[in-house]
């Protein structure tokens, strides 16, 4: 029997993975991305054929949005059938945001999707570039029964494959950049590749990849602090044009009781406005009720975020309401984990 070598496509959206610096000027400047075999023979060693598609113009990652999470999800979707893996190139500053974007985007996804970048330029001398990219290209071209081991969007950096979204960018400066607090990795590079079977995302492969292109952008994030002021939050709040709310709150979900906030939520989210309550602690889930702190909020109809990132929480709320789920079903809808992203 003839081995199939698995096709994968490599998107590069930006970022400094794809940097080189200038020999005379010192200053970083993006690189054609054709030349990347060139640029790194290894990826020839790679046990599957590699395609590259690039923006046409590659953006540093603090500019991204969801028309380009759009840009992404169609290059995905007019070439799924044609490739076995994706592997995306992107700035590390909103990688979190745009793996939990996409998670949500390509619904009954049954191939792995994988984002990757470095903290130093592939031509710096120590970069970790050449290792995040090649055992992410390995990472989407395992296959077992001629079937992709992964089904899910995943980021990789530093020797770890994550949930997209579930991670967290937790240092600048750090090799590790990235961090998985509520859920374990799923796959570590060390002399071999040892996946984590059990924790893989297990989507339903008899139904077709959907890909859902419409986000609502008009959403909040509010993070609580001692003294937070009445006049900001009803400024904010009292908005028409606010469709969708983030609280990020104290410990297990825990909030102000002061009179004059539960009734500026209860009267927001009889507005039809949701809000969502998430921890601000890195780790940990919101539990409603657990403390007198938070009993009012369950009462009133927040929804509990449990333990979703931030960065998961923006996704979600913009794909909902890009969805236009209704009011009465919204809470429930969002309480429970579509793509893996809370437990």
């Amino acid at each position: 029997m003839n081995h199939i070598q698995p096709n994968i496509l490599l998107i590069y959206t930006g970022g400094t993975i794809g940097m080189i610096k200038d020999p005379n000027t010192g200053v970083l400047k993006a690189f054609d991305f054709k030349n990347l075999l060139n640029r790194i023979p290894e990826l020839k060693l790679l046990d599957c054929k590699i395609t590259t598609k690039s923006f046409k113009h590659p953006i540093d990652s603090s500019n991204m949005n969801p028309g380009y999470w759009l840009e992404i999800a169609e290059l995905i979707e007019v070439n799924y059938d044609t490739f076995d893996g994706f592997v995306v190139l992107h700035g590390s500053d909103t990688m979190s945001y745009t793996a939990s974007a996409l998670s949500f985007m390509l619904e009954n996804l049954a191939k792995p999707v994988i984002l990757t970048g470095s903290q130093l330029p592939i031509g710096d001398l120590r970069t970790d570039a050449k290792e995040n990219l090649i055992t992410s290209i390995q990472m989407a071209a395992l296959h077992q029964n001629g079937k992709p081991v992964i089904k899910e969007v995943g980021l990789y950096f530093e020797y770890k494959l994550y949930r997209g979204n579930r991670t967290t960018k937790i240092n600048a400066e750090h090799f590790e950049a990235f961090e998985s607090l509520n859920y374990p990795h799923l796959a570590e590079s060390g002399v071999h590749l040892k996946v984590n079977t059990e924790y893989l995302f297990k989507p339903n492969t008899r139904k077709k990849l959907v890909v859902h292109k419409v986000f609502d952008t008009n959403i909040v994030i509010i993070k609580l602090f001692p003294g937070i002021s009445k006049v900001v939050l009803e400024t904010i709040l009292n908005a028409n044009t606010i469709k969708g709310v983030i609280l990020e709150t104290y410990g297990a979900g825990n909030t102000t009781t002061e009179p004059w906030f539960i009734d500026l939520l209860s009267h927001t989210i009889a507005k039809g406005t949701p809000i969502i309550n998430v921890t601000q602690c890195s780790g940990g889930s919101v539990i409603m009720g657990q403390y007198e702190t938070s009993t009012k909020l369950k009462s009133i109809g927040v929804v509990s975020g449990k333990d979703i990132t931030s960065e998961a929480a923006v996704a979600k709320l913009m794909y909902m309401l890009g969805e236009k789920i209704s009011a009465k079903t919204f809470k429930t809808i969002f309480e429970t984990s579509l793509r893996g992203e809370m437990f």
